[in-house]
């Protein structure tokens, strides 16, 4: 119903907010065509809130949709896509914005597209095709290069051109294809397969220049991403520029940015490795010299001891040395060869001392009978006894013609003066 107002009876804000809202409320959904502007997720929300601008004129009007069905897009929905959205008009009254509470989202045109190709890369990597462990180094100076493009093409130029720069003598073998158009595909798995079997080629690149998504499909093509993946020969892929990123730049084992990158990943830059040369050369002669130079101290170190300036120096300072102890042995020797010489005449001496021959040549005599028996007494002795009388030089044979008894006392005395041996003995001066 109308709203009846004046100036006297004027309606609140809220009034008018809340029938704006009723009517817009009234209204169906739509299907509304255009691009996304921008995309805004807040933390916490459930609902996602996107600004969908008309193609043609400078239009723009907010959506709301539920964080579910955005969340459900595959591939995500993304700033700049082109999409069909289903939608209902709603209006909020606390604030007095309008906009499309969204039910679905529909990728048109390009963005479809761009669906299609998502959905084959999520299959394909779930196959392990793109896996990091499967791409293989390139070798770094290959004897020939197998390179697919199309003939006469700036990327044929660019990488010939920029590698032939790089290093004079490189190789290649170049295999012509179609590089867009329904041909492609198949041309450019006869061209790999032709290089695979090549026993000369050490790597290929597949090059093709810039272009639109539509140009650049076929090498999405699952068939070329799978030839591509059972290749034994390390694969460059430089297909495009580098915002283009077709599905052959993740199984290749490399991917350049453009067919000039691509020329130099496959060959070396041979002024930079004669300056690494030279660089090496230099520091391989200052390692060298300096180990010369350290052996060369050390060798004058050694040479300046006393022991190698002079080498005579240490037989000398040994031969006075054996010198001294053959002195020293041989005093030592005749030190103890006098001791033992003394100890022997002391040990003579008093044999000869203890000896009875001795006795006998201070003029002491032993008297023995005729049966050999010593006599110590004149009681043993008979008048005409045979005697036999021992003396220092021989013997005395006598007989008896008397004997004669001598006191005990006096004997002992004129033993003591005679005998030098006895405690009491003396001897004339």
């Amino acid at each position: 119903m109308a709203l009846e107002t004046s100036p006297e009876q004027p309606a609140p804000v809220r009034q008018i907010a809340n029938a704006i809202s009723g009517w817009i409320d009234r209204l169906g959904a739509v299907w509304v065509e255009g691009q996304i502007a921008q995309v805004n997720r807040r933390p916490g929300v459930q609902t996602v809130f996107l600004t969908l601008r008309d193609s043609v004129a400078d239009i723009s009007v907010p959506l709301t949709c539920a964080r579910s069905t955005f969340d459900g897009l595959n591939p995500p929905l993304v700033e700049g896509a082109s999409v069909v959205v289903h939608a209902k008009p709603s209006y909020y009254a606390n604030r007095g914005t309008l906009s499309l509470a969204v039910r679905s989202i529909r990728m048109v045109g390009l963005g479809e597209l761009l669906a299609r190709l998502e959905r084959r890369r999520q299959l394909l990597a779930a196959e392990g095709l793109f896996a990091p462990e499967l791409k293989r180094r390139l070798p770094f100076l290959p004897g020939t290069v197998g390179l697919v493009t199309a003939p006469g093409s700036a990327a044929e130029r660019d990488v010939l051109d920029n590698a032939r720069r790089r290093w004079p003598a490189v190789r290649f073998e170049v295999v012509h294809a179609a590089m867009q158009g329904p041909r492609c595909a198949g041309e450019v798995m006869e061209a790999l397969d032709r290089l695979e079997r090549h026993p000369e080629v050490d790597v290929v690149v597949v090059a093709r220049g810039g272009g639109s998504v539509e140009d650049l499909l076929p090498f999405s093509d699952e068939a070329v991403v799978r030839a591509v993946h059972r290749m034994r020969t390390p694969v460059v892929s430089a297909i495009g520029h580098e915002p283009d990123q077709p599905l052959l730049d993740l199984v290749a084992d490399v991917r350049a940015s453009t067919p000039t990158d691509a020329a130099k990943l496959v060959v070396p830059d041979m002024a930079e490795e004669l300056h690494g040369v030279r660089w090496a050369r230099q520091r391989v002669r200052q390692q060298l010299r300096a180990i010369l130079d350290r052996e060369q101290r050390g060798l004058d170190d050694i040479r300046s001891r006393p022991a190698l300036a002079d080498p005579r120096h240490l037989l000398d300072v040994r031969s006075e040395e054996v010198d001294a102890l053959r002195d020293r042995a041989r005093r030592t020797l005749s030190h103890r060869l006098d001791r033992a010489a003394d100890d022997v005449a002391h040990h003579r001496a008093r044999a000869r001392a203890l000896s009875p021959l001795a006795t006998l040549q201070r003029g002491y005599a032993v008297v023995q009978d005729a049966d050999g028996h010593v006599l110590t007494s004149v009681a043993a002795v008979g008048e005409g006894s045979a005697l036999t009388v021992r003396l220092a030089d021989g013997r005395v044979h006598a007989t008896a013609t008397g004997t004669e008894q001598t006191d005990q006392t006096a004997q002992a005395e004129e033993t003591a003066q005679t005998d030098p041996q006895h405690p009491g003995a003396t001897t004339d001066g």
